[in-house]
């Protein structure tokens, strides 16, 4: 199972970068966001608290973060792989999907970020804004303040993957099958390691 962390903060073109590499790699998409959209879509308890959260662009709580992905997951027991879209969002998080990703067997391949300057995103989201009907991407002040908790609060992941080798930072300005090239070739690299890695242990223990 080869499992992917595409990290960046709103409106680096995560959303769509996420469809092509799910087509490309079959791979099962988790996006919280949407997680929570189909919440609050369906008037749940949990969709309502998660609304006002989102609409003054704070984040969810963890332990329910991480609980609708562990349903996921054990959904799709049959998946070539993941790929989490804008999760995890702290250090803390990225431990507890490590601890969730280890009780089914597998782990976090790669964390791939799209970097994008602020005034960029501010344009992007508001421009998005006009048909998402998202109240948080009609509101500059809000979109500001989305991008600062992502400095802030979610940046630190990046140190946490590199700690395990893992992160990549990719400019996320630019024509959209280029990025993806340059995703897809770092995807291609950490598969062709992990298929090494199994027979580099076969061949220790016939030594």
């Amino acid at each position: 199972m080869h499992n992917i962390v595409l990290f960046g903060p709103p409106g680096a073109g995560k959303g769509t970068q996420s469809q092509k590499l799910i087509a490309k790699y079959n791979l099962v998409h988790l996006s919280t966001g949407d997680l929570l959209r189909a919440q609050i879509a369906e008037g749940t308890e949990l969709g309502l608290k998660a609304k006002k959260l989102m609409d003054e662009g704070l984040l969810v709580p963890d332990e329910v973060v991480i609980g609708m992905i562990g349903s996921a997951l054990a959904t799709n027991t049959q998946a070539s792989g993941f790929i989490f879209d804008g999760f995890p969002r702290t250090t803390a998080q990225a431990e507890s999907l490590d601890r969730l990703l280890a009780r089914h067997h597998t782990t976090v391949a790669c964390m791939i970020a799209l970097e994008v300057g602020e005034e960029e995103l501010v344009k992007r989201l508001l421009e998005r804004g006009k048909t998402s009907g998202r109240p948080d991407d009609q509101d500059e002040t809000k979109i500001r303040r989305r991008v600062t908790v992502y400095n802030t609060e979610t940046a630190q992941v990046a140190s946490y993957y590199a700690a395990q080798h893992k992160f990549h930072a990719l400019n996320g300005i630019g024509e959209i099958e280029t990025i993806f090239q340059q995703i897809s070739a770092l995807i291609d690299q950490h598969k062709a390691a992990q298929a090494e890695a199994p027979a580099a242990a076969t061949n220790e223990v016939k030594a």
